[in-house]
């Protein structure tokens, strides 16, 4: 199991990129959370295998038909067990 954290930069907020986000997850058994940034960004915790983790990175570093990324940064982190993938709200 391994975790890392995602930001995502660019045209990625008011376009579906959380609800995108959530069900590419779900459909590889990615376990975390995303949520939008004040400075807006999209900011993903992600855990999984690492072959799951690399194809969920593949789809968010598209994003959905709307969206616009210029920018992924990712960073691993220590996993803490989530058993969901939900959409945080701050």
């Amino acid at each position: 199991m391994k975790a890392i954290k995602i930001r995502v930069e660019g045209i990625v907020q008011g376009v579906g990129f959380r609800y995108f986000t959530r069900r590419v997850a779900k459909s590889l058994g990615v376990k975390g959370y995303v949520m939008n940034m004040d400075d807006g960004s999209v900011f993903i915790h992600a855990e999984g295998e690492e072959n799951a983790l690399r194809r969920f990175l593949n789809e968010v570093a598209k994003g959905p038909p709307a969206a616009v990324v210029m920018n992924v940064s990712i960073e691993e982190t220590t996993p803490e067990g989530y058993e969901d993938f939900v959409i945080k709200y701050y």
